[in-house]
């Protein structure tokens, strides 16, 4: 089990969306991305890519990189080594026959792992992040925008959610954060800092 969770040194930023696909926001925020050409990975839980495989595809059609985060968005803490195996497994299959391409990333639900996870992810690189900003709860939208202002620097792993229908998180969230999320590219765009593919990292 490759884990990847530190900024590199040199160039880039790497943008990542857990708890998707969600069907009101999901195509804002690809909307947006496409706009500004700045690419990411997707962590889809896999029962909302069985929902909206339409929202998959386009993904996948625009260029983004799919990883697994459970078949059910549930904590690794809470469930034994079969259970565990079977929601990656289970998530891996569902996006292999909805794009063709077997995911190689991985990221568990609130970034939890257990004794059993080196196993049941071994065939995956797993990615964790060094920015997170707390974007499942509805705030100001400037309040969330400096929060990952100050964050980011070269080479680091930004995570951010484009679904509200977690355990804690609000369900209006993601709209406060598509909209901070386009200031926050254009600042970035701003000071020369570039959007880097995951897949391209040196490490």
């Amino acid at each position: 089990m490759k884990r990847i969770q530190q900024p590199e040194e040199g160039p880039g930023v790497y943008l990542t969306f857990d708890d998707g696909p969600d069907p009101l926001y999901t195509p804002k925020l690809l909307d947006l991305l496409n706009k500004y050409q700045v690419p990411c990975v997707f962590f889809v839980v896999g029962e909302r890519a069985q929902m909206y495989p339409d929202l998959i595809r386009r993904m996948n059609a625009e260029g983004h990189a799919l990883g697994i985060h459970h078949y059910q968005h549930k904590s690794s803490w809470f469930i034994g080594p079969y259970s565990l195996k079977k929601q990656i497994v289970t998530t891996g299959n569902i996006l292999e026959e909805i794009t063709g391409l077997k995911p190689v990333y991985y990221r568990p639900p609130w970034g939890h792992f257990n004794l059993f996870s080196p196993a049941a992810a071994r065939n995956f690189q797993v990615v964790m992040w060094d920015v997170i900003a707390g974007d499942w709860k509805v705030g100001p939208r400037e309040q969330l925008l400096t929060r990952l202002m100050n964050k980011v620097r070269d080479g680091s792993i930004v995570v951010l959610h484009d679904c509200g229908e977690t355990l804690g998180a609000d369900s209006k969230a993601p709209a406060v954060m598509i909209e901070a999320l386009e200031a926050f590219i254009l600042k970035l765009k701003d000071s020369s800092f570039q959007f880097k593919r995951l897949e391209d990292r040196r490490k």
